[in-house]
C-alpha cells in the first residue's frame, strides 16, 4: 500500500528555488522511496534521527537533504535544504526528546 506524501508550504517553497532538473530529481526519489517505503533505513540513503520527535527521518538526495515523519500511512515533508544549511535548518526547526 503505498504512503500518501503531504508537503509543507516551507518544502513547497523549497522546491521552488531549484532548477528545474533538481525539482524533477527530487520528485523521483520522493515518489520511489517515500511513498512505498519511507521508514527503511539504509547506509546512504534514508535515516532515523535519534536525538528528535520531530522530524524523525532523513533522506539524502546528492546535496539536499528532505526531513519527513510518517504518521501511520501518510508521510509529511518539512523541508527540502542543501546539505549545507542541513544543520542549521535542524537546529532551528527540530524538535529534542
Amino acid at each position: 500500500m503505498p504512503y500518501d506524501v503531504i508537503l509543507s508550504p516551507q518544502a513547497v517553497d523549497d522546491l521552488r528555488r531549484l532548477s528545474a532538473r533538481e525539482r524533477a530529481l527530487i520528485r523521483d526519489v520522493i515518489e520511489n522511496h517515500l511513498q512505498f517505503e519511507p521508514d527503511r533505513e539504509s547506509k546512504s540513503r534514508i535515516k532515523r534521527l535519534r536525538q528528535l520527535v520531530q522530524p524523525q527521518y532523513r533522506l539524502r538526495i546528492d546535496e539536499y537533504r528532505v526531513f519527513y515523519d510518517i504518521v501511520e500511512d501518510t508521510v509529511y515533508v518539512f523541508a527540502i535544504v542543501p546539505k549545507s544549511r542541513a544543520a542549521r535548518w535542524l537546529d532551528d526547526w527540530g524538535k529534542s526528546e
